[in-house]
């Protein structure tokens, strides 16, 4: 009898029994699947549907598919390379020295990094395009500019829009440095870069590792910026959104083999990158952090200018797109005189866009928020093997590129009996996918900080731990939440590369609505869009900040 009670009371079934098998249920519809019918896909002829190994066998038989491959890994190398030499002095100066309107600078820096970068593409565009201002300028002085197009000109967008994620990354990491070890380094006599080489550098090169990673991914998942700009420089994104659009699903199985070769190669990266911070980091507590110092002289005056100087080149995106949003234009040429016209548009023409943007991104976060919290508490607080499996696919949106979580989403229900392809839901779908890690990471660091003996308290009075969970728990964890949730929002409004796959005439989002305007040409109604979604950004930071209490955001 005792055995048997025991096992009848290990095996009971309860609450949170249920919203884990929920989760991996919904985790094995919509990313398990979806993936799995992604690599099955690959593997068949287009033609006959029998099981083949010649879409793999084309891909790298021709120099034209397998450059795109080579072509994304040197831009993104060359990408991550100069964001880490840009945003490592440039929080190691914004840590150590006093630097003036800071505050400023700092919002600049995350408005710049949470605006898309196709928006970044845009504007440049307008500065530097053939028929920019600053090229009609220069050409007026009989200068001839570097063109905007190609290697170059994704190379300075990706850099100016990446580089706040090694900031950010390495300012976390700066302020974690005790500054007892600084004086000890200078009173042996290890001074200036010396010091900075052989002290600072190797305590944060781990954290440098983890932001490339993100620069490394957000570069090489990119759609936007290299349809717009590229001009030739093909790159993995858009060579699989042009081979599963262009060829009207008649490349569909060869799209999915270039798309499974991506989320292979996206993983092993991830993979390694893990296991070299994992083996090289360490934790550190710092009694004593660096605290800033006025720097005098000459060295003020470049650390000021560099500082900037670089900023100031991030956020003229933003400011062009509000600035020309405002102009009369005639599809892709600006007249002289400032109206409305462009807002007007938007409202006879494109409201759609912008009602869907909004309700899409409400009904996601109410999903993400859900979903992050519970998946943030069966994680902590029941740690078994079945939430460990569902805190591991968790990390899957990490390593998938948008349009290849577009791709894979058709593929998988784009029949029955889940034929969700060309509805809102698979809009929501692919938004919860990609951005609930936001929201995820946030629940989990502030559940960390609530202490087991509340719920246990609770309990004890004769509250059910559902109730326990909701009344005292959940409250105690919404601040987190609703942190994470802001974040999860604005990259959800944003979002581009999975949007730009799914989207019909009735589900088409401010994003992909300002995709199509500059293929259009119709400027000034992509400006006028892009500001209101810039507009969305700031509020939804300023709210972000209100909520917290602070001027930064923890990636």
């Amino acid at each position: 009898m005792p055995s048997s009670a025991l096992k009848t009371h290990k095996f009971k079934w309860d609450f949170w029994k249920t919203v884990t098998l929920v989760i991996l249920l919904l985790f094995a519809v919509f990313l398990v699947y979806p993936l799995f019918m992604l690599f099955l896909s690959g593997f068949k002829d287009s033609e006959t549907q029998l099981w083949t190994m010649g879409n793999f066998a084309k891909f790298f038989g021709k120099r034209y598919y397998y450059g795109a491959l080579k072509n994304s890994f040197l831009l993104t190398i060359c990408v991550t390379a100069l964001t880490i030499l840009i945003g490592t002095p440039l929080a190691y100066f914004m840590t150590t020295c006093k630097i003036k309107g800071k505050g400023i600078i700092e919002i600049l820096i995350i408005v710049s990094m949470m605006s898309p970068a196709f928006i970044g593409a845009y504007s440049w565009v307008l500065l530097c395009g053939r028929n920019g201002s600053v090229t009609k300028f220069f050409a007026n002085l009989g200068i001839h500019t570097p063109s905007i197009y190609g290697f170059g000109g994704m190379l300075l967008v990706f850099t100016l829009k990446l580089y706040p994620f090694i900031y950010m990354y390495v300012c976390g990491a700066m302020k974690k440095i005790d500054v007892a070890l600084s004086e000890a380094a200078e009173s042996l006599g290890c001074n200036g870069i010396k010091k900075v080489a052989t002290i600072i550098v190797p305590l944060i090169t781990p954290t440098v590792f983890a932001g490339g990673l993100l620069v490394f991914m957000n570069a090489l998942a990119d759609f936007g910026t290299p349809m717009l700009i590229g001009e030739g420089y093909l790159t993995m994104p858009t060579l699989i959104y042009t081979e599963f659009i262009n060829e009207t699903g008649g490349e569909a199985n060869f799209a999915a083999a270039m798309a499974a070769i991506m989320v292979l190669v996206t993983a092993v990266i991830f993979i390694a990158q893990k296991y070299f911070v994992n083996k090289k980091s360490f934790t550190m507590s710092s009694l004593r952090p660096i605290q800033p110092k006025q720097v005098h002289g000459i060295k003020n005056v470049l650390i000021h200018a560099f500082i900037y100087l670089v900023v100031g080149l991030a956020i003229l995106p933003q400011l062009t797109v509000v600035y020309t949003s405002f102009l009369n234009t005639n599809r892709a040429v600006f007249l002289e005189g400032y109206s409305l016209n462009s807002y007007r548009m938007i409202i006879d023409n494109l409201g759609r866009a912008v009602k869907n943007t909004y309700l899409f991104g409400l009904i996601a976060i109410a999903i993400i928020v859900i979903l992050g919290m519970f998946i943030a508490y069966i994680a902590t607080r029941k740690r078994n093997v079945f939430t460990a499996i569902i805190d591991t696919v968790t990390m899957f949106p990490y390593i998938i590129p948008g349009s290849v979580l577009g791709i894979t989403l058709l593929l998988a229900f784009n029949h029955k009996p889940l034929l969700l392809s060309g509805t809102a839901i698979i809009m929501i779908i692919s938004f919860v996918v990609r951005r609930l890690p936001y929201t995820l990471r946030s629940s989990a660091a502030i559940l960390y900080q609530i202490s087991p003996s509340m719920e246990e308290a609770s309990i004890s009075l004769g509250a059910s731990p559902v109730k326990t969970f909701f009344k005292i728990t959940a409250s105690l964890m919404m601040p987190g939440v609703l942190s994470g949730a802001i974040l999860s929002w604005i990259t959800v409004i944003n979002e581009l590369g999975s949007s730009v796959i799914l989207f019909t005439g009735k589900t088409v989002t401010m994003s992909v609505a300002i995709y199509q305007e500059v293929i259009r040409a119709s400027y000034g109604t992509a400006a006028a869009l892009a500001t209101i979604l810039t507009a969305t950004t700031v509020i939804s930071l300023l709210i972000f900040f209100k909520l917290t209490g602070s001027k930064e955001i923890s990636l």
